[in-house]
């Protein structure tokens, strides 16, 4: 079914499905977002007008009202020439792509070989642009780790670390 045009054919908001659906936008929100405290008619009202209107909520918004990017960084810092010349990355990628298929999580591939990389991506991590990291193919004098741990930043490390690292690692 064709999305019904709204606001001059712009882009469906919350208070319109919620309008459509006869609710409160809190309570459209609460069904958008799988809240099991609503009544199984009201969700199917909300759904119906979702449906209709053709809503598609908005991630950056979402990720504002949450503080959640829905966002992971798989950080590999290592050369460009080196990601694409060997297996072991794109089979990483594959694996960690799989994983998060069946989620609501978008996966952020970020290289960081070089010395401009790593401070584009301090800044991107210190913004908090992301929920978490995984940072493979690290090195035991690599400094991503301590910023990681610096900035409180959930993560998950493979390759050398020292003994005593209080990151998680694999």
């Amino acid at each position: 079914m064709a999305a019904a045009r709204v606001r001059n054919g712009g882009r469906p908001t919350l208070e319109e499905v919620a309008a459509r659906a006869g609710v409160g936008r809190g309570t459209a929100s609460r069904v958008i977002n799988g809240s099991p405290r609503v009544s199984e008619a009201t969700r199917e009202a909300v759904q119906a007008a979702v449906a209709e209107l053709g809503y598609v909520p908005n991630r950056a918004a979402r990720a504002l009202a949450g503080n959640r990017t829905d966002a992971i960084a798989l950080v590999v810092p290592e050369p460009e020439t080196r990601f694409f010349a060997e297996p072991y990355f794109s089979a990483i990628v594959r694996g960690v792509g799989a994983a998060l298929a069946d989620t609501e999580m978008q996966l952020l591939l970020t290289l960081a070989g070089n010395d401009r990389e790593r401070r584009r991506l301090a800044q991107y991590l210190t913004a908090h642009r992301v929920d978490g990291v995984l940072l493979v193919a690290v090195h035991a004098d690599d400094p991503l780790p301590e910023l990681l741990e610096q900035l409180g930043m959930p993560c998950v490390i493979s390759g050398a670390r020292h003994a005593n690292e209080p990151l998680a690692s694999v």
